[in-house]
């Protein structure tokens, strides 16, 4: 059976050619012709994956194949951008074959996951599944060894997609928490950011190690309180992607803490970049979230005023370590 990816950036390139790596056929669905052309004749995606030779699959821009019958769907969409696409195709997708959600955010002024946003559009009898968890593109695409997380409610669909991603470079592990499995993938962005602004500004080891666990609480505060299990934050999707986001050198939300940390402007540095850093988005819908919902989270409370209002950076380090002090329950 062909597998369909939609969302040819750089993480849909990976995980079509993952799954291409895997002897299934694959086709992949771009936005911009070129880089469909390129991906055909060339089994490159220069745009958004430079130096790398794909596997062979092929790439399409015309949504209406979607009608073909597909083993599964793979979604790689920017989050901000998929309820537009979401709703001009939907039309086209069997609602009996899984639809494994590998963007991460939230999107802005309706507050949704993305498993939320496709049952709104989709329907109560969508196929959903969640994948997430620590795997920078390009390590996918050389084979390094990766682990992550299938999340889905139905246990058949679960292993279904963890066998069909599965082989000897990249390892799934199941999940039925599609709730806080997505809301780890998306709020590690956000701390990210804070992340690279903690490195860029030299504030040493011990700066990255306290906003790392700190950020942690936060993110466990909101799964538990938009009722996620506890647990998921210490899994791969938690921990493990939190920690690969907050520390590694292809991160391209700590990137942008980076590059705010050395006084370049938010939207100069959006415009800038090829590839959509999720986090800075998210910043404002997790903000959002929290006053809607009561959660204490500060460490995304400050980062929304540096990168939304205009607040210094160094005030908002201050504001952070100044606060009323506490004892170290996650849940006070």
């Amino acid at each position: 059976m062909k597998c369909a990816v939609i969302g040819a950036g750089s993480w849909g390139t990976a995980l079509a050619h993952h799954l291409a790596s895997t002897g299934r056929e694959v086709l992949i669905f771009a936005r911009e012709p070129e880089v469909a052309e390129e991906i055909n004749l060339h089994r490159r995606n220069s745009l958004y994956l430079p130096d790398i030779e794909l596997l062979p699959m092929e790439a399409t821009t015309d949504y209406e194949r979607l009608f073909s019958p597909f083993e599964i769907y793979v979604w790689a969409v920017p989050t901000q951008k998929s309820r537009p696409l979401l709703s001009t195709i939907y039309r086209n997708i069997d609602l009996a074959t899984p639809m494994v959600i590998a963007s991460k955010g939230i999107e802005n002024n309706s507050l949704m996951l993305l498993h939320q946003l496709f049952a709104e559009i989709l329907g109560p009898h969508a196929n959903l599944a969640v994948l997430s968890g620590p795997s920078f593109a390009k390590e996918v695409v050389q084979a390094a060894p990766t682990a992550v997380t299938i999340a889905s409610t139905k246990p058949r669909t679960g292993a279904g997609v963890q066998a069909i991603f599965s082989n000897d470079t990249f390892r799934a592990y199941t999940s039925s928490d599609l709730t806080g499995v997505e809301l780890c993938g998306a709020v590690k962005n956000v701390i990210a950011i804070a992340s690279g602004i903690c490195s860029e500004m030299g504030l040493g080891c011990n700066a990255t190690a306290a906003l790392i666990t700190r950020g942690l609480a936060e993110i466990t505060r909101l799964v538990v309180k938009c009722g996620g299990e506890e647990q998921t934050t210490s899994g791969l999707a938690g921990v493990g992607d939190l920690l690969l986001t907050c520390t590694g050198g292809l991160s391209r939300n700590r990137m942008v803490g980076q590059r705010l940390a050395r006084g370049e402007k938010l939207a100069e540095i959006v415009e800038s970049m090829a590839m959509v850093a999720e986090g800075v988005q998210t910043t404002q819908s997790t903000w959002e979230l929290a006053q809607k919902l009561d959660v204490d989270m500060p460490i995304t409370a400050e980062l929304y005023q540096v990168l939304f209002a205009g607040k210094p950076v160094e005030q908002g380090i201050h504001d952070l370590m100044t606060r009323r002090l506490k004892s170290e329950r996650w849940f006070s």
